[in-house]
């Protein structure tokens, strides 16, 4: 049985496509995915099932607009194991993610597109914005007192941004640390 992490994208956003997350774990159980949990009401869960990664995914973006009235243009799913999640953890650049108090971090997962594909329609203001590109991610950092000023929200109206999913940096590390609780009861 594989565990693996649920990035939903085009969910719960700005009042559209709402889908309850008790509904959306019935959806999931319904098809034969188990221990299905959700974590904060913005399209993360985490799952088991036999399938492999690819399967997962196209079997859950087919059912979403079955299961709630959505856009399905929106709609896109990201399945990623444990050691891939680990990767986009261990890889950060350097310090990233380690001052919250001064920082808003942000990990940028990519759905169907490289870093090399994404990172041109990133524009950081100098002294505010900060990117680095990764494997299947991209690392945002802005500095909290100049949020406002920060260029990120600039990306939202390009083609690449449908290809890509937000998650702050507290929510991707929590992610692995619930993966890393079930694969302990898993072995327990």
């Amino acid at each position: 049985m594989n565990t693996y992490v649920v990035l939903m994208r085009g969910i719960n956003v700005g009042g559209k496509n709402k889908v309850p997350m008790t509904g959306l774990k019935k959806c999931l159980e319904e098809l034969g995915f188990s221990n299905v949990s959700t974590y904060i009401a913005s399209g993360n869960l985490i799952l088991q099932s036999d399938k492999r990664a690819n399967e997962v995914q196209a079997q859950i973006e087919e059912a979403l607009p079955e299961c709630f009235k959505l856009n399905n243009e929106l709609i896109k799913v990201l399945v990623l194991t444990r050691k891939q999640l680990q990767a986009v953890i261990d890889n950060r650049p350097a310090g990233f993610g380690e001052q919250p108090e001064k920082y808003h971090s942000d990990a940028i997962f990519l759905m169907g597109i490289d870093a090399a594909q994404a990172l041109p329609v990133f524009n950081p203001r100098e002294g505010v914005d900060n990117v680095w590109p990764g494997d299947g991610v991209i690392y945002s950092q802005r500095l909290s007192s100049l949020r406002t000023k920060s260029r990120l929200s600039n990306i939202i109206g390009t083609p690449a941004y449908q290809s890509m999913t937000i998650r702050s940096w507290n929510t991707t590390t929590q992610l692995l640390k619930i993966l890393e609780e079930i694969e302990t009861r898993k072995e327990g």
